[in-house]
């Protein structure tokens, strides 16, 4: 039996068909039933926060991540080792505690400092004293889950420019090409197709945490399901709405890019071909 089969890949997929039909079943449900109608129109309000906090958050720890791994690659054991301090410290610590130092620790420890730093310009009137108050708490949750995310994500980047052969980019050195082209034009083009699958299950991973920003009040899904359920005590109908948009957000997220890893494999051996 080959590799493919036996890891299911080249199977038919019985279980997204029974997935759509549960899908459309619940949504007949939740159409045909005032209930759960009502539950999901006010749920729903907090989809487009949970994707702005998911898409925002995952943009910010990739581009810290690739800073980290090329750090983390770098022939200076100093940024080698700041890079590997970072990681290991912050994959060490809890997203949910995280989420809490960034937002009661962290927060106050920079609107400390930016006043320190101002302080001349608000003698003078220039600038306000800024509050705590002043941080925004979405903002808090995004760049404590950029912080916590960056550090998985900058090993993913490390594993795929260190499976790039080596003889490709001495082979690059060779033709005069500079250090940042031989980046972006050789390497990472191939590691991208190394690291897709790892940074897709990270993205929808974050989809999910994301639901930890509602501990600081944010009006993501979550948020909007805790506060209809408390005062409505319809615990069942609404926690099984807010599933239901979860799964929806996260599984068709993972068929998304399941595709687009088929069509950059066929492109590779595309030009494998040629």
């Amino acid at each position: 039996m080959s590799a493919r089969r036996s890891s299911g890949d080249g199977d038919f997929p019985y279980w997204l068909v029974a997935a759509v039909v549960a899908a459309v079943v619940i949504a007949v449900v939740i159409v045909g039933d005032d209930l759960y109608r009502q539950v999901f129109a006010v749920v729903s309000k907090g989809v487009w926060i949970t994707i702005f906090v998911t898409v925002v958050a995952f943009a910010l720890a990739s581009a810290l991540g690739l800073l980290l791994a090329v750090m983390g690659l770098s022939q200076s054991i100093v940024l080698r080792q700041t890079a590997r301090f970072y990681v290991e410290i912050i994959r060490g610590v809890p997203i949910l505690v995280l989420l809490f130092y960034i937002a009661f620790v962290g927060a106050p420890g920079f609107v400390h400092l930016w006043n320190w730093l101002t302080l001349p310009l608000q003698s003078a009137g220039l600038v306000e004293p800024l509050l705590v108050r002043d941080v925004s708490l979405l903002w808090r949750a995004i760049i404590s889950l950029m912080i916590g995310y960056s550090a998985f994500i900058s090993e993913v980047f490390r594993a795929g420019i260190m499976a790039v052969d080596e003889g490709q980019v001495e082979a690059a050195k060779a033709l005069g090409l500079s250090r940042w082209q031989r980046f972006r034009l050789i390497v990472m083009p191939q590691a991208l197709r190394t690291i897709l699958p790892p940074l897709g299950n990270d993205f929808v991973a974050l989809v999910k945490d994301s639901s930890l920003v509602s501990v600081l009040g944010v009006a993501d899904l979550t948020q909007m399901g805790k506060v209809y359920a408390s005062g409505s005590f319809r615990f069942f109908e609404t926690y099984s709405v807010v599933a239901y948009i979860y799964l929806i957000l996260t599984i068709g997220l993972s068929l998304a890019l399941r595709g687009l890893e088929r069509r950059l494999r066929k492109a590779s051996r595309a030009q494998g071909n040629a």
